[in-house]
This record gives structure tokens, sequence and C-alpha cells, in this order.
């Protein structure tokens, strides 16, 4: 009898636009940092918070995801709470940052800084 394995989907999908933002941060990114890292640390009225921070070192159970601009990391903490959701990079007059689509979120606090789970 043989094993096999399959790739498992990765924990959430970065838009065009998102990868492109890593690739910029990358090119721009401090000597030593490998990656950008997503995590989802408690602040904010509603508990959880988007962080996005360069990486200098990976982690053993952090979500590794390759893109053509550089490798991203998702927090091993925050996996379970971003499991199908889409990270988007938006630009327009007056704002720009990632959002998130996220379908594990069931509550936001009224200027979305923060989500609950």
């Amino acid at each position: 009898m043989t094993t096999t394995t399959r790739a498992r989907p990765a924990a959430l999908t970065l838009t065009p636009s998102a990868e492109a933002r890593i690739a910029h941060l990358m090119a721009n990114a401090p000597e030593g940092a490998i990656g950008v890292k997503l995590s989802t640390p408690r602040r904010g009225c509603s508990g959880l918070a988007y962080s996005v921070d360069y990486v200098t070192e990976e982690v053993k159970f952090d979500e590794k995801i390759e893109t053509a601009g550089g490798t991203f990391y998702v927090d091993g903490g925050s996996v379970l709470y971003l499991i199908g959701s889409i990270m988007d990079w938006v630009e327009d007059d007056f704002t720009a940052g990632f959002v998130f689509n996220n379908p594990n979120a069931k509550g936001s606090c009224g200027c979305g800084e923060s989500f609950t789970v």
C-alpha cells in the first residue's frame, strides 16, 4: 500500500494587487528581511486586528506562501482565524492598505480596525 499526499490549499488567497504590494515591500525591505508576515494580534475594540510586518526568520508553524514578489507568511497562531480569507491591496485618492474579506469574522468595530470570530 502506498500513501499519497496532496498539496494543501493556502490558508488565504492573495489577489494580484496584494502580491504586487508584497513585491514592492520586499523590493524596499530592510536588510535581513526574508518575507512579509500576517498575524492577528489581540487589540482594538473587537478583539483581533490584522498586522503585516517584515520577517527576519522562519517560525516552524507559520504558513509559508510563495508569491511572485516574495515569501508571505501567516502566523501559525492566526491561521484558524484566516482560513478562506482573501487579502487584497486597495488604493484610492484618500487611503491605501490591505483589505481582508474574512468569512470567519463575525463582527468588526466601527472603524474597521479590529474583528471578532
